[in-house]
């Protein structure tokens, strides 16, 4: 696979993040699927996925991905996130893309794990 730019890394690891939440989702709550969308929603929020960025010790190559994909110049911002929350959930999906792409299993699986903790679903 090519090198992604640091945009290209957060929208592939959008998806990837997106699928590990929503499947979660499904396995652990028996709700209507109404109540299923919002409680994907706040795990998947630009605020939420910027806590858990800030919560995790990175390595340097890992920091090298965040901080590229954190200062990149992007045309479009989250409706319900300010700009730093913004800034720092598309640094949270590069950082997912890239353990992915780069099969860091172990790691990618503990990432997601995080992303899914201390947050009231109900």
């Amino acid at each position: 696979m090519k090198e992604l730019t640091p945009l290209q890394l957060a929208f592939l690891g959008d998806a990837i993040h997106t699928l590990f939440v929503r499947k979660w989702v499904l396995e652990n709550f028996n709700k209507p699927m109404n109540d299923i969308h919002k409680i994907c929603a706040k795990y998947c929020s630009a605020v939420h996925q910027s806590e858990v960025l800030l919560q995790l010790q990175l390595n340097e190559d890992e920091q090298e991905i965040v901080r590229k994909a954190r200062n990149v110049k992007a045309k479009h911002t989250a409706k319900n996130a300010e700009i730093k929350d913004y800034k720092f959930a598309t640094a949270f999906e590069a950082l997912v893309a890239y353990l992915k792409i780069n099969n860091k299993t172990d790691r990618l699986n503990y990432v997601l794990k995080e992303s899914i903790k201390e947050k009231n679903a109900d």
